[in-house]
């Protein structure tokens, strides 16, 4: 309007007429369409899988086939095997059963009209585990079977129309056992029997191959392509994970159709595949080359190889040794073919195994390690359970899989890696930093059934206050398939992205061993391609390890980066009943770290007192490595098949043998015996580091009409044992027993009065503060059962619903067993069902001076149960929102309520020696010494005592048990009378004879010629010697000049405490080192005139010291008496 206008002549091409109807596309029907190109169903001999293979050999002609089957479920090695008759086999033959192995010679040739094809492959399945041999006996490649890995690349030397030799080592179990169907966790089938039904050369088409999974992630951007065979499961990730609204899953499914319609245009000939890989560039780009990660564009997904191996699980022990092999061997040759790829793998003992049992292939996987590509990590003798353990025992972990990994590859681990353990200890992060580790990686917490945890990468923090950096994958998994959704989950659920956005993405088959496939490695380079060209996907590279993903986080903290922190243990909200399961294992597991405590103590004084003696190194370590492989997380915490609960029995029979052996040893030293004789008088031992006073029985023979009990006194390290007869005075106090009315007891000493009716403690009276403990109505020793049906874990699991279903046991009659003086006892029988019964003592022993006195129980139990869960309650007149549980070097506490749902979780918790209700002025603890399952609720304190799952082993826990346990009530607030109460409990005195008066010199008691003193917080938990002391050392790491011992201390109550720490034994210098041995800190205060030395802990801090010795004779002062002020008051 208003202004000039111009008239333009325009020239379009746009056509003037329709030349037809044109449809919009039917989304779904497009969609669905391309899964029918690469499915194994009614289109297979038209669709992609018609084009795979150029070509196949089988038969006689070119395959020849013979076997050798070993006897009695036996696997023998190569050279053993090989020289053994073979008898002739063919495709179609069966072998088993469950468990066996059989020993295939194949004897193949390439036929003429494959011989210049580009890759050929050996396939063979019988749906079973195998390995790969030489002629010459070099392990090469594991297959797993079922489809899965079932081809092995045969080396161009094959390719000159002559026959050539390997032989295949089959195991008769798949990658999960041996499931008698398709629930993996059902106790094995042991008479399953596997069908060879392949054995073929196959030429396959590289084209097509590579076609498959260039589609495989194209089409992955509209459904999940893992999914292939399940199109309702496409759907519903497809919904989740891509919505349709992104122009980039639009493009996909063009992209994809248009490949299809090149291959039928084609009539799926060569070129029409060549054609597909062209269109499928334009959306993934050259994925042909680990070129596609050579570019500079930032990436914030690090993808690591990784192959979780179960040390046992659902095979045993044995069997994982093959596993290994099989797993590893694959990775060696994958190296070698994908120059990206980096491999990851934890546990010492199992790299140990390796190089026992397969040199050659170590010897390999040693050069991988070398260049960079094959990446110990962890920092453990094995991926351990963390819950149940000692200090110790978690200590030993790191010393011995720490020296393994720098003896055998010049280098110590910086990450922890432990992703399948059932809870993490907060002490973790502590020793963590202690044995050189400042990284802990894993994703079990991913798991959680009630609440989801919060943190993806943050600082966790010991009590202590010690952090280590832990990333937790998004991913959710460490054995992800390489997937794109795997990839995109790695940002989708990262939970820390305010403060870092990278993650860890830990890919290859798990579990049961496999690691990374070749199909993972071309999956991962067309992700990262799809990233560059398209951009749906986050950026993921290939090529770093883990410690270049923690060094970037870390000098991220460094630099200000103030990532998240969380506080105290990483409580696992699943698998509680293995605080519980297999009770004579977690018994084997308590008592062989005693046992282990007390070799060292006395070793180590034995090798000061007498030179000849030898400290027996050797033994100790094999006893520690035995016990570490049974603390792996499958094995102690009871959800293993039966096999590997034999194989853990015979372990542990093993250390107990090789431990009698040496005290027997070192006792003699100390002029002591453990035979049982009438002759000589009696001693004791006492290994700790305090003065203790306890009333023993005497053993049978040493028995008579009027002494059955003695007093067992002293300081470390032999103590007095006097006989105590029924008219004695050494114990001035006494314990009685009495029917107070019909089936009720009243039982009493200096300290308690309690009453029991049906072996119900009805009312427990603190006499020294005249306080009822059992509040009114209450029933403590009330034992009670459970229904016991988890979701679905069995072995693993107790629900929170379990607790619906409590009812208690009625028990019967209750007889007097033990009349007093010094000791009184009321046994209670209880029949469970038909075939299960308890029968429970109550005893009461006569109070000592001001040593703690405690109500024990002793309860021998038959258990036949199904699916039920004993417990024992102990209601306590005590009111408090929070309890207190004994943990590795400290105590954790855990709410009494359900306020909220991460309250509610932990329904049932892990404890160690024992657990404690206290208010302001007074509180109860409640003793224990094999058991770890607990639970406070309110004022009713809980201990768990047995189950009786049915999966995966179908016997768990049945049969015969004896349980000890007791009460302990204490005025004032929960202090150290608990915790060195608990360790008293948990360490029984035990007699010996003594063959010369004169290790007693003129008194009964001898005392220790290294003490603490001070506060009664601090613990001296462990004596040993040094791991590189010249005369102690094994020789693989080098050695240190003169004999040290090593002594390890900690603070139990939570506060900052002081001490002096003591030694008569000539002390050179003293130094304060970390959990591996290394000397941080020479201490200059140690005084060699009064010989000791002032020390300062933190809250719950582990302190070790080094105590280097001079060269002087001070073998008699192990038994120099010392003075008073060297015993812990």
């Amino acid at each position: 309007m208003g202004g000039e206008t111009q008239t333009r002549i325009t020239g379009s091409s746009f056509p003037k007429l329709a030349a037809g109807p044109v449809g919009q596309q039917i989304h779904n029907i497009y969609k669905d369409r391309l899964s029918r190109f690469t499915d194994h169903g009614q289109f297979e001999s038209q669709n992609l899988q018609a084009a795979m293979y150029e070509g196949r050999a089988s038969g006689e002609e070119y395959i020849k086939l013979s076997v050798y089957s070993p006897p009695d479920l036996t696997r023998p090695t190569f050279k053993e095997a090989t020289s053994k008759e073979f008898k002739k086999t063919k495709v179609g033959e069966s072998f088993g059963p469950s468990w066996s192995t059989h020993w295939f010679k194949v004897t193949l040739k390439v036929p003429p009209n494959l011989l210049h094809k580009e890759q050929l492959e050996l396939h063979w399945d019988a749906n079973n585990e195998a390995l790969i041999w030489t002629e010459e006996g070099e392990p090469l490649q594991g297959l797993t079977g079922g489809g899965e890995r079932v081809e092995w690349v045969l080396p161009k030397s094959f390719r000159d129309g002559k026959f050539h030799t390997i032989y295949i080592e089959m195991a008769c179990n798949r990658m999960f056992g041996n499931p008698p169907g398709g629930d993996i966790i059902q106790p094995p089938d042991p008479n399953r029997y596997y069908q060879l039904h392949k054995a073929d050369i196959v030429a396959v088409n590289q084209e097509a191959r590579a076609l498959f999974f260039d589609f495989w992630i194209i089409s992955g951007m509209i459904f999940n392509p893992s999914a292939f065979e399940n199109c309702l499961k496409i759907t519903i990730d497809s919904a989740r994970e891509f919505p349709w609204d992104s122009w980039e899953s639009h493009e996909a499914m063009q992209i994809g159709n248009a490949i299809m319609d090149a291959f039928n245009a084609g009539r799926g000939s060569q070129a029409s595949i060549v054609k597909g890989r062209e269109i499928a560039k334009r959306y993934i780009g050259d994925v042909n080359s680990p070129k596609v990660y050579d570019n500079d564009r930032e990436h914030i997904v690090y993808a690591i190889g990784h192959c979780h191996i179960d040390t046992c699980w659902l095979w045993p022990w044995d069997e994982t040794k093959r596993k290994i092999a099989r797993s590893w061997a694959n990775q060696c040759d994958l190296m070698d073919r994908y120059p990206e790829h980096r491999f990851t793998c934890s546990q010492a003992q199992q790299y140990k195994w390796l190089e026992q049992l397969y040199p050659e292939l170590y010897d390999r996987i040693k050069a991988k390690v070398k260049q960079g590509i094959f990446q110990p990590v962890g920092g453990s003798w094995v991926e351990h359970d963390t819950n149940m353990p000692s200090g110790e025992s978690l200590v030993r972990q790191f010393l011995y899989g720490q020296r393994f990994f720098e003896s055998h590859f010049g280098e110590r681990c910086s990450t922890f890696w432990l992703p399948d353990t059932f809870g993490y200890s907060s002490q973790l992060p502590q020793l963590c930093r202690l044995a050189g580790m400042t990284r802990f990686f894993t994703q079990k917490l991913s798991w959680n059934n009630i609440n989801n945890f919060p943190h993806t990468t943050f600082k966790w923090v010991s009590p202590d206050g010690s952090q280590v950096l832990c990333h937790m994958a998004p991913s959710e998994t460490y054995t992800a398939d390489a997937n794109f959704i795997d990839v995109k989950r790695s940002v989708s659920q990262h939970k820390s992205m305010d403060q870092d956005n990278t993650s860890l993405l830990v890919f290859g088959k798990g579990d049961g061993g496999g690691g990374p496939t070749f199909e993972h490695l071309e999956k991962l380079r067309r992700c990262r391609g799809v990233s560059d060209t398209v951009g749906l996907l986050p950026r993921l590279n290939m090529g770093n390890s883990v410690e270049d993903f923690f060094d970037r986080l870390e000098r991220k903290a460094i630099d200000g980066t103030k990532y998240v922190t969380w506080y105290g243990e990483l409580y696992f909200e699943l698998h509680r009943g293995t605080y519980t399961t297999q009770a004579n294992n977690k018994l084997n597991n308590r008592k062989t770290e005693i046992l282990l405590h007390d070799i060292e103590y006395l070793a180590t004084l034995a090798t000061v007192k007498d030179s000849s003696y030898k400290y027996p190194k050797n033994d100790i370590d094999d006893m520690w490595e035995n016990v570490l492989l049974c603390q792996f997380h499958d094995c102690l915490p009871g959800s293993s098949i039966e096999m590997c609960y034999d194989d853990s029995d015979q372990l542990y029979a093993k250390v107990f043998q090789t431990g009698e052996k040496i005290l027997k040893d070192t006792l003699a030293v100390f002029g002591l015996s453990q035979q049982e004789s009438d002759d000589g008088s009696l001693t004791a031992i006492n290994t700790l580091p305090w003065p203790r006073a306890e009333i023993v029985k005497l053993p049978e023979h040493r028995c008579s009409r009027d002494e059955k009990y003695a007093l067992v006194h002293g300081s470390p390290v032999t103590v007095s044992v006097d006989r105590l007869s029924q008219s004695s005075k050494v114990v001035k106090s006494s314990a009685s027993i009495k029917e107070i009315k019909a089936g009720i007891f009243q039982l009493s000493n200096d300290r308690f009065k309690l009453e029991v009716e049906g072996g119900n403690i009805i009312s427990l009276i603190d006499l020294s503060v005249n306080r009822e403990v059992i509040p009114k109505g209450g029933k403590a020793n009330q034992l009670v059962i459970f229904d016991d049906k988890p979701l679905y874990w069995q072995a693993w699991d107790v629900e929170v619903y379990h607790l619906e279903s409590r009812e208690e046991l009625s028990s019967g009659t209750s007889s007097i067993v033990e009349h007093g003086p010094h000791r009184v006892s009321l046994a209670t029988e209880t029949k469970i069902s038909e075939k299960s019964w308890i029968k429970t003592t109550i005893s009461l022993a006569a109070s000592i001076n001001d040593q703690p006195s405690y109500i024990e129980m002793d309860s021998e139990v038959e258990w036949h149960e199904n699916m039920k869960f004993l417990k024992v309650e102990f209601p306590v007149d005590i009111v408090n929102t929070e309890a207190s549980y004994e943990t590795q070097y400290g105590i954790i506490r855990r709410p009494t309520h359900y306020n909220t749902s991460w309250d509610m979780a932990k329904f049932e918790v892990c404890c160690h020696k024992w657990a404690d209700l206290s208010e302001n002025g007074y509180g109860v603890s409640i003793l224990n010494d094999s058991k770890y399952g607990f639970a406070t609720c309110g004022n009713m304190m809980r201990l768990s005592l047995l189950r009786a799952p049915k999966a995966p082993d179908a016997h768990a826990d049945m049969g015969r048990h004896n349980i000890r346990y007791a009460i302990l009530p204490h005025a004032g607030p929960l202090d150290s009378v608990t915790v060195r109460t608990a360790i008293n409990f948990n360490h029984p005195f035990r007699l010996y004879t003594s063959s010369s008066s004169s290790v007693l010199k003129s008194s009964s008691s001898t005392r220790s010629s290294i003490t603490l003193s001070g506060s009664p917080s601090l613990i001296l938990d462990t004596i040993k010697r040094g791991e590189d002391d010249e005369d102690v050392s094994r020789g693989e790491l080098p050695q240190r000049e003169g004999r040290s011992i090593i002594v390890r201390i900690y603070e139990s109550l939570g506060g900052k405490s002081r001490g002096v720490l003591g030694c008569t034994l000539g002390v050179k210098k003293c130094f304060r080192t970390n959990l591996l041995e290394d000397d941080e800190e020479q201490l200059h205060g140690w005084d060699p005139k009064g010989e000791k030395i002032d020390i300062e802990l933190r809250p719950f801090e582990v302190a070790t010291f080094r105590l280097q010795l001079g060269d002087g004779d001070w073998q008699e002062a192990v038994f120099d008496g010392g003075s008073e002020g060297d015993d812990l008051e």
